[in-house]
């Protein structure tokens, strides 16, 4: 395949992944390319803003253009993923092909399926039964196989939920700190007694970006740092601790709209809800070894993403 001697770093997707991602690897020294579909927003610092559509091959090939290494961070609309995200796929694949980039993919724990709460580390089975975990199997699979192909340079770094500074649309985001800071209701999913894993977003744009440097890393699964799984509970209970009140929380047995998610994500989310049924327990022992990469203390991530909720919600009152 043909190979790139810059060090062009292209992130596509600018939602709270890719953006974090972006701002770490210009905190390294690269040069970063943040690419989404309407360039809109700053551009933290050191980062360049890039419109493009990497829908189609034409799109994808524009936007990475001139990239050693590109990652694959982009998202959709929840209940349009299965539509979407193949052929997003295809165009990227077919993109960093073409460009002889190296191609780093964002990835989470749907594969796996249900576990019975049995530790998730990269050698666990793909087991996935919903749809959406089957088409992200599909999804790595394919990933995986133009690796072994020879076709492209691929490494995957597996997230548990997202939380941390700038995340939103997570069961550890939107329907916890608002109510959490003003008193209002903060939101329990399912069974708030198991144990759960959450990774920091900071946490996964380091993993991202040293998978990035690593090429040694490539073909393979990797589990993005993450603290040691605590029950939602416990960290509710942490997050009363630093304001000082005791949380109203309302759980939610079942999938039924909360918080930020309205009817039509719930009813696409629905068939992931054992992952508040079961414990969610996810081991990220081989990047550390790997690469020294520790997560973040929990009581660290709560502090950041409560500060980060302070501001963002006084900018939003104007």
């Amino acid at each position: 395949m043909p190979t790139t001697s810059n060090d062009l770093h292209v992130v596509l997707g600018a939602g709270p992944a890719g953006t974090t991602v972006a701002t770490e690897l210009a905190r390294r020294g690269h040069a970063v390319r943040l690419v989404d579909r309407t360039a809109e927003g700053p551009a933290p610092a050191g980062v360049l803003r890039a419109r493009g559509d990497v829908g189609t091959l034409e799109g994808a090939r524009a936007a990475i253009a001139g990239a050693a290494v590109v990652y694959h961070c982009v998202n959709v609309a929840y209940h349009r993923q299965i539509d979407l995200l193949p052929g997003i796929q295809d165009a990227v694949l077919g993109a960093v092909r073409a460009e002889g980039a190296r191609l780093v993919v964002l990835d989470t724990l749907y594969p796996y399926g249900e576990t019975g709460g049995a530790v998730m580390s990269e050698d666990t089975p793909w087991r996935a039964t919903s749809a959406k975990g089957r088409m992200r199997a599909a999804l790595d699979e394919k990933y995986l196989a133009a690796h072994r192909a020879g076709h492209t340079r691929v490494v995957l770094g597996r997230s548990a939920d997202f939380v941390g500074p700038g995340v939103l649309n997570s069961t550890l985001g939107g329907g916890v700190f608002p109510g959490a800071l003003a008193g209002t209701e903060v939101y329990g999913l399912g069974d708030i007694d198991l144990p759960h894993s959450y990774t920091d977003i900071r946490a996964v744009a380091e993993g991202l970006a040293t998978l990035g440097e690593h090429p040694e890393g490539d073909g393979r699964v990797w589990h993005l740092p993450t603290a040691p799984a605590r029950s939602t509970r416990e960290v509710f209970h942490l997050i009363e601790e630093r304001v000082g009140r005791t949380l109203d929380v309302v759980v939610k047995p079942d999938p039924v709209p909360f918080g930020p998610f309205d009817e039509v994500f719930v009813s696409s989310y629905a068939e992931l809800w054992y992952q508040h049924t079961e414990p969610q327990i996810m081991d990220s022992t081989a990047i550390r070894n790997a690469f020294g990469l520790d997560p973040f203390d929990i009581g660290d991530t709560l502090d950041a993403t409560l500060d980060w909720y302070r501001a963002f919600l006084a900018t939003a009152r104007g």
